[in-house]
């Protein structure tokens, strides 16, 4: 507080929510339905000294009131009164400061302290005994901004659908080891927007970055205390305010700038959000923000208990997305991401919590359909993870039209198919084409399933063909965390090898897994490091890992081996870039012609001929074919042969009729060909190895093949034949 800040708060109206300055003083305003009273609390630079000012007015559970001479950097937050009723979910403590949850900026990080806690701690009647400790000092202050930023002449990629590959990465560990950028800015967006990340995220060929959540977190007290920390961010503390760690001149333009960079590189920028639980966890965590403002709007409460929370999420809450203020709060914070930051979309983190109702998981829950009727934001990229732990958690594919989902059948299949798995042709067929059993209802498109062999949480692509169980005693709880499902395999040996064979087998497998990644339709998400080989020395569980076990080896792009990957990685992104026939703008199931004679998808095996039911329930079949045809816009038809094997033998495919030029744009035995294949009729594939073929023809010139298949048959056909049919053609 400033000496020329006034002394009270004026009335004002009651929105927007959050601290607006608008050049002479700053409009506050925050929701508490059940609130007997708000203070609007003001702090000096260092955050010590404090003023209290009443809020002036209510209105519909809005507290609002204008302050003149706030200006930006004028430090605040708040203090409720209310009951303290746990047994009726009313958790008020005016002892304990709390953050705006409009917050765009704080000050100051979380000081883990007793008094943070609005009971005591340690009491024999744990969440119920009321604490009178302040709490002031510990917590870190809101900031008012002045949010002006000069865009330019940016402009938002608006990236189809079809042409979109996904790169997931964490901002920190992105560039924290990469000597390229300045000391001071590794780990932070001033590194994500530097040339030398765009110009390697270009010779890539990723058109958007999925970033972990940037929104301010807390750090888990129990983490800390161990010598460990919450390093993926899945653990809100704020939905508006980026975190401080990621910027590293403290100012929000930093985030902006970096966006405008990867806009100008034809680059879009997703954020992974996590509105489903915030860091407040069960009864007995801290009171630092909505638990204290108005616990029972802003969570969901157990009906029969409400002391105790609805935790469908495994965190210990689950934010109460039925009630209209929480919509409207998150509503508010998409808005502000996609206006004041121009994101381009958003991956919501247990997105099945967001669409929960009283009766259950609903494609048309409240928050669902404000979110698809927004004129903004219904036009971005929307990706949701199907599932959360609460009952009939997993819900892949029933999301509402113009959602994506994350595809973990894709991962698991795909990963079972390539380690030898039988049983899992019919499996890899249906993940090749975008899982339509799941997505093509409700005139969805394939773009719909995101899949990805790989993500954040789980193996590295090293570590999948690596180890064949977790490594997790780093983090400190006896091997217990991380999944146990991995579907991995180590080719012989746990963990590194120097045997030639199995280096070989490892290299080879991983080429096979980013083929059926990133020549599958649908949206192919690719794990940022997985390109040159990033391990995590068997951990499948980085969360709490801030250090070098989870931050990006920037060496490894530099050896042989982790070059030819990221060149390999790169010369597939680019197949799917120039061919329409992998990018999949509609599902196929082999009922269209794309040219007489030629459907637009066929599935065979090694003898070249479609499959019968008997041949897709061979649970011995390893071997797996599919061609694909589509017509460009240039009238040229384009047909891609893709030929899998899995089994430890290799096997020579004979391909289908009709005879064809094709050449070989990716053998995963040799890695990369591009001269024609060395017979039109028959390829040999290699033991666990895949590779795609390409043909581009005129229309006109696979007629003319089509009529001399036709003529070719009619002149094998006996002559007695002949007669039959004029006959039969006979009216």
């Amino acid at each position: 507080m400033t000496d020329s800040t006034a002394d009270r708060l004026q009335p004002s109206a009651p929105y927007p929510l959050g601290a607006h300055w608008d050049g002479r003083g700053t409009h506050f305003a925050v929701f508490s339905e059940h609130a007997e009273r708000i203070e609007l609390c003001l702090f000096e630079a260092g955050g010590r000294h404090e003023t209290r000012l009443p809020m002036p007015d209510c209105t519909d559970g809005i507290w609002h009131g204008y302050l003149s001479g706030a200006r930006p950097g004028t430090l605040y937050g708040y203090r409720a009164y209310g009951p303290f009723d746990p047994a009726n979910g009313h958790r008020f403590n005016p002892h304990k400061l709390l953050l705006d949850p409009y917050a765009r900026q704080l000050s100051g990080e979380i000081r883990w302290h007793d008094a943070l806690y609005g009971y005591r701690l340690g009491a024999p009647r744990a969440d119920l005994a009321f604490d009178r400790r302040n709490s002031a000092d510990y917590m870190p202050k809101a900031m008012v901004v002045d949010d002006h930023f000069d865009w330019g002449n940016d402009h938002a990629p608006r990236v189809p659908w079809s042409d979109t590959v996904i790169y997931e990465m964490h901002v920190k560990g992105y560039s924290k080891r990469n000597e390229a950028f300045a000391p001071h800015e590794r780990g932070t967006f001033g590194a994500l927007g530097h040339p030398r990340s765009i110009e390697y995220l270009k010779r890539l060929g990723v058109t958007a970055v999925e970033l972990l959540p940037i929104h301010a977190f807390a750090r888990d007290r129990n983490l800390l205390e161990n010598g460990l920390t919450n390093y993926w961010g899945y653990n809100t503390l704020g939905f508006f305010a980026p975190d401080n760690a990621y910027l590293s001149d403290g100012t929000l333009g930093q985030l902006k700038w970096a966006v405008q960079q990867l806009h100008a590189a034809g680059i879009e920028v997703i954020l992974d959000v996590v509105y489903n639980h915030t860091c407040e966890g069960s009864e007995l965590g801290p009171t630092l923000s909505f638990r204290g403002l108005d616990n029972v709007s802003y969570y969901r409460l157990l009906q029969e208990d409400p002391r105790h929370y609805l935790n469908d999420t495994g965190t210990g809450n689950t934010v109460n997305t039925v009630h209209p203020r929480v919509i409207q709060m998150v509503m508010d914070s998409l808005r502000y991401w996609a206006t004041e930051f121009r994101v381009d979309g958003f991956r919501f983190d247990l997105g099945v919590s967001l669409g929960r109702e009283p009766h259950g998981f609903d494609p048309g829950s409240g928050f669902f359909d404000a979110l698809m009727q927004d004129p903004l934001l219904s036009t971005l990229k929307l990706i949701s993870e199907p599932w959360d732990i609460g009952p009939g958690g997993y819900q892949i594919g029933n999301h509402p039209p113009g959602f994506a989902e994350w595809n973990g059948k894709f991962r698991d299949d795909v990963r079972k198919y390539w380690k030898g798995d039988a049983g899992m042709r019919g499996a890899l067929a249906a993940r090749l084409q975008a899982s339509a059993e799941m997505f093509d209802h409700h005139r969805r498109k394939p773009w719909a399933s995101v899949n990805f062999v790989t993500a954040h949480d789980g193996f590295t692509l090293q570590d999948l063909v690596s180890y064949e169980s977790k490594h997790n005693m780093a983090n400190g709880e006896d091997g217990r965390d991380g999944s146990d499902h991995n579907e991995s395999r180590n080719w012989g040996v746990e963990g590194p090898s120097d045997d030639a064979q199995i280096t070989a087998l490892r290299e080879r497998t991983k080429r096979n897994l980013l083929t059926a990644l990133l020549l599958s339709q649908g949206t192919p998400m690719l794990l940022a490091g997985d390109e040159f080989g990033q391990t995590q020395q068997g951990n499948n569980n980085v969360y709490c890992q801030d250090n070098e076990l989870a931050w990006l080896d920037w060496s490894l792009p530099g050896t042989p081996r982790g070059a030819a990957l990221r060149d390999f990685t790169a010369r597939l992104i680019e197949i799917r870039r120039r061919h329409p026939v992998f990018q999949g703008l509609n599902f196929q199931h082999g009922r269209v012609e794309v040219a007489p004679g030629l459907n637009d998808i066929i599935w065979f095996d090694e003898r070249g001929t479609d499959l019968s039911q008997e041949d897709w329930d061979n649970a011995n079949a390893r071997l797996l074919g599919v061609r694909r045809a589509v017509r460009r816009k240039d009238g040229k038809l384009e047909i891609a042969i893709l030929l899998f094997n899995s089994d430890d033998a290799p096997h020579e495919f004979k391909l289908p009729e009709p005879t064809l030029e094709y050449r070989v744009l990716v053998d995963t035995d040799g890695a990369l060909k591009q001269e024609p294949a060395p017979a039109y009729k028959h390829y040999s594939v290699a033991a666990f190895s895949a590779v795609a073929l390409i043909a581009e023809v005129e229309a006109s010139v696979l007629a003319s093949l089509a009529k001399e298949r036709i003529l070719e048959a009619s002149n094998e056909q006996p002559a007695e034949a002949a007669p039959q049919e004029a006959v039969e053609s006979e009216p």
